[in-house]
């Protein structure tokens, strides 16, 4: 492995708690550009971005009674998985907004 790169455990373990931010709402741009070579973080990072983009386009429906309060509870659910998975080392793709995480090129 060459000296300017760090280790998948050790990318990990080091930066566990910043990609957890990265789910919780607009702070998802600080390990986007904080770590930019560190694959666990932008990894979670960018999940963090769709969840972000997923909960502004959701105001304009999360105000109609049941059908916006069970999406509301599904971007929380998703956001608590995601620090979950995060803070205990995982990958962990969400699902519908994980697919388009990953055609993201920053």
């Amino acid at each position: 492995m060459p000296n300017n790169q760090i280790s998948p455990d050790r990318d990990i373990e080091d930066n566990k708690i910043l990609a957890a931010i990265g789910y919780v709402w607009i702070l998802c741009l600080v390990p986007l550009f904080l770590k930019r070579n560190s694959q666990f973080t932008q990894f979670h990072a960018k999940q963090g971005l769709m969840l972000f983009v997923a909960e502004v386009v959701g105001w304009l429906i999360f105000w109609i009674p049941l059908i916006g309060w069970f999406l509301w509870l599904l971007v929380i659910i998703m956001a608590v998985m995601g620090i979950m998975s995060a803070l205990q080392g995982r990958y962990w793709e969400m699902p519908v907004l994980g697919k388009y995480a990953r055609r993201i090129n920053l």
